[in-house]
């Protein structure tokens, strides 16, 4: 299978580690070089394939390796790791280099959420001490006055604002951000159903159908198209068997015939495979399930207006989304309560907007218990959260009420809805329904 470099990145990484190697007079070169985009654009493939162009050698690190339990020890690695792909200049006569993939995962961040670590400062103030001083590397506890030859660092990442800004200077790291243009999309589409027969025309069709889609969308897209021949084969054997015949057989490994890659065929694939996405983007379970982290908002929504905004009804009663203290009142249909069952009451204006009012009347339908927790600022950053009110009974009315008189009890502070399965003894829901700034 032959695939597709492009000559833009071809020719950057090319000059980034031709450069680190001669001696330019009085000339600084940056040691580092940060490729940057979008999720799945192939930045760590397409250098693998510039690395085997070049006859580079390639020592690897990924973000999983930039913390551990131990101080130090990514640091450690880093320097470890440089080493390695500096001896190897020396006893292979090639040019090396050390490659970082997802630099941002492991040593960015992105929220209030994200711990920075003393690893954290370690790495980024280790990769800051190699790119100023690239012939003198020493591992700690020991030293070498021996220069070492110097080793270009290739980083990938998706968002490089998220690093330490002196780290990312100029002068120290040299940036590119890759975003494939419409040819480069169909030369690595073209390389990935190279062996396949799909004509150039209709590689041009495949990509301008899925022209929002990433690269890696299309390799996803050609080993969905096996799916069906696997589970005819999964079938065929019995599910029973598959373990046994596929895992230490004595008969040769399964081969499949070369299934339909008709373009009809991949744009049905591709469809499934968008429908998956939209349920994702849809759903935005994220969002729910990790409100408590301090997730930063979104550009499209300011600080402050993650909660819905005051609706109106099909009868054209508004929602209250006052606080306690505001003397308006508002209708049976806002407040969520019958008017009949607590005429005798004056009801205050409930600071709930109406999904939050519906999930408690569906689940303590469905038997689930009540609760709250709050917190101030510098608990919800460590997700330190405090018990609160605990609902009894099955009234929603009730429930609402309370529920309302208990964000009254605590402004200023966050507040979350917990829903409690007690027979399972597993929580069901936590939503926040109050923050500060609200």
């Amino acid at each position: 299978m032959s695939y597709y470099i492009s000559p833009r990145f071809l020719d950057k990484l090319a000059v980034h580690i031709t450069k680190n190697y001669l001696d330019l007079p009085g000339v600084r070169v940056p040691l580092i070089l940060g490729i940057h985009g979008r999720k799945g654009e192939g930045k760590s493939f397409q250098c693998e394939l510039v690395f085997e162009r070049m006859g580079v050698e390639a020592v690897h690190m990924s973000a999983g390796e930039l913390e551990s339990p131990d101080a130090g020890d990514p640091s450690r690695l880093i320097r470890l790791r440089y080493r390695e792909a500096a001896e190897l200049i020396k006893v292979r006569g090639k040019m090396a280099v050390l490659m970082i993939n997802d630099l941002d995962a492991g040593a960015g961040r992105f929220d209030q959420g994200t711990q920075y670590t003393v690893n954290t400062q370690l790495v980024n103030g280790t990769l800051m001490n190699i790119a100023d001083n690239p012939t003198d590397v020493q591992l700690p506890g020991s030293y070498d006055s021996t220069p070492l030859p110097r080793v270009p660092i290739i980083v990938t990442g998706n968002d490089f604002s998220t690093l330490y800004a002196p780290l990312i200077r100029d002068g120290r790291m040299e940036k590119f951000f890759w975003e494939p243009n419409r040819e480069d999309k169909i030369g690595v589409v073209e390389g990935i159903f190279s062996e396949d027969g799909l004509p150039r025309r209709e590689i041009e069709q495949l990509v301008e159908t899925f022209s929002n889609q990433a690269i890696d969308f299309f390799s996803a897209l050609r080993s969905r198209v096996y799916d069906e021949q696997i589970r005819e084969f999964i079938h065929k054997i019995g599910i029973d068997r598959v373990s046994s015949r596929i895992v230490n057989s004595a008969e040769e490994p399964p081969k499949f015939p070369k299934p339909n890659f008709q373009l009809p065929r991949l744009i049905e694939f591709g469809n499934l495979l968008t429908g998956e996405q939209k349920q994702i983007e849809d759903m935005r379970l994220v969002r729910e399930y990790n409100q408590g982290l301090g997730l930063r908002v979104t550009p499209q929504e300011p600080r402050g207006s993650s909660r819905p905004a005051p609706t109106k009804p099909e009868n054209g009663n508004a929602i209250a989304s006052n606080n306690l203290g505001d003397e308006s009142t508002s209708t049976s249909a806002s407040n969520g309560f019958s008017d009949s069952s607590n005429s005798s009451k004056q009801v205050p204006s409930i600071p709930l907007d109406l999904e939050t009012q519906e999930q408690i009347r569906e689940l303590l339908a469905q038997g689930y218990r009540l609760s709250i927790e709050y917190a101030n600022e510098r608990r919800v950053r460590t997700n330190a959260w405090q018990s609160g009110t605990s609902f009894q009974g099955n009234e929603a009315s009730e429930a609402i009420i309370t529920l309302a008189e208990s964000l009254g009890e605590h402004r200023g502070e966050y507040v979350r809805l917990i829903g409690i399965d007690t027979k399972a003894k597993r929580r069901v829901l936590e939503k926040i329904i109050q923050r500060p700034h609200d």
